[in-house]
């Protein structure tokens, strides 16, 4: 155990004390669930950094670090499926494609073989943090907006009307990474025929 694998699951298990905290309305509660994301977040950049200076390179970090930044994502996106920000059918279908091409490079990764992540992949990412981060203002912003009841919040009541559409907003913000992530794993699945096919043997 080193200081870049301790912040791997460091990052781990901030995520579902981010998905509880997310269960409360109230803003402060709000609020601390953004800020564990974003601690989250950024042991993703912390964990490579140091692993990078310090040249601790393990087989545990090669397979966990992956892994621990897809847990991070998926909860975010599974924690606003019941809370009506995203729509179930494109939360899953982008889980089960993280974990599957995730778990089928990590395979790759202990017999030796490397699958590189392409440029579209980085897109892919960048656009789900976009999402989650619109998604996550929203919800900080909107018990401000309702203090309980409509009308009773701090913010104006005259912006309700102009907010109302968010849930069209999320739609398009997810269906962008959806779109990507779907290609991605495809072109995964097609570029590492070889790789899966000595894997399987």
């Amino acid at each position: 155990m080193n200081f870049a694998n301790f912040l791997t699951l460091t990052r781990i298990v901030l995520s579902p004390v981010f998905m509880i905290l997310m269960q409360f309305e109230h803003y402060y509660w709000r609020l601390a669930a953004t800020v564990v994301f974003i601690l989250a977040a950024l042991t993703d950049l912390a964990d490579g950094y140091y692993a990078r200076k310090l040249g601790h390179y393990t087989g545990f970090g090669r397979f966990m670090d992956p892994l621990a930044d897809k847990i991070l994502v998926s909860t975010a996106f599974l924690t606003f499926v019941p809370l009506g920000y995203a729509r179930g059918w494109m939360v899953i279908v982008i889980v089960v494609r993280e974990f599957l091409i995730t778990g089928l490079r990590s395979m790759a990764a202990y017999r030796g073989m490397v699958i590189s992540s392409s440029f579209l992949a980085k897109w892919k990412t960048a656009t789900q943090m976009i999402a989650i981060t619109v998604i996550l203002l929203f919800a900080n912003i909107e018990p401000l907006i309702w203090g309980g009841n409509p009308g009773q919040g701090i913010m104006p009541i005259w912006i309700l009307p102009v907010l109302g559409w968010h849930y069209n907003l999320f739609d398009v913000l997810i269906f962008i990474p959806l779109i990507l992530t779907v290609w991605t794993g495809v072109d995964y699945l097609f570029k590492s025929g070889g790789l899966l096919k000595g894997m399987l043997r």
